[in-house]
């Protein structure tokens, strides 16, 4: 349906084929995985996760929440992530914050609990909506990536603003996830032939 009414979308699925889903399993460790991806590339995202998940065995909010902050900055998680993920997992061992509850909620409502947690910003709840809950209506408009491959597939002299983003992602709902995934998609594929 986006390909029909976007011929840049259209482009992207004949030259890259459909994106993937990229998705990811609810709950406490997407949404650490998440935090830690937050501001960072990707890949920095993951080794620090890595890092957390070889020293607690399984990252639960009982084991990271047992690390605490001293221990997760020993793994090399910086000073501020360190305190909002420690923070998030004695929430959710004690049960003040219940993320299962997430998936009850209206996309309104449940990106506004997420953006309530202490070092949860829009990106991170935006991401954990469409990954997690495939929420079809979330686009991350701050997200470089999906900047970069509107700039480039626009043929803009400059990034857009999230702000620029965000209002031009308006005319692709109700399906702003599926439009994320493919500027994803051609932001990926166009660099690997880089």
């Amino acid at each position: 349906m986006l390909a029909r009414a976007e011929p840049r979308f259209a482009h992207i699925v004949k030259r890259h084929g459909s994106p993937p889903l990229w998705p990811r399993e609810p709950g406490f460790q997407t949404l650490v995985l998440l935090m830690l991806e937050q501001q960072v590339s990707l890949a920095q995202g993951r080794a620090m996760y890595e890092r957390i998940a070889n020293a607690t065995g399984t990252p639960t909010p009982a084991n990271v929440a047992r690390l605490g902050e001293s221990g997760l900055r020993a793994l090399g998680v910086t000073r501020q992530k360190s305190s909002y993920l420690a923070a998030l997992a004695v929430q959710v061992e004690d049960k003040t914050v219940d993320l299962a509850a997430l998936a009850t909620l209206s996309d309104v409502d449940a990106d506004a609990a997420l953006d309530a947690l202490r070092g949860v910003g829009p990106w991170t709840a935006q991401c954990y909506l469409l990954f997690a809950l495939r929420r079809a209506d979330v686009f991350p408009a701050a997200d470089l990536a999906l900047l970069e491959a509107v700039r480039d597939l626009w043929k803009l002299r400059a990034r857009p603003s999230p702000d620029a983003l965000a209002w031009r992602s308006r005319s692709w709902r109700p399906h702003r996830a599926v439009a994320a995934r493919l500027l994803w998609h051609h932001y990926l594929s166009e660099r690997g032939r880089s």
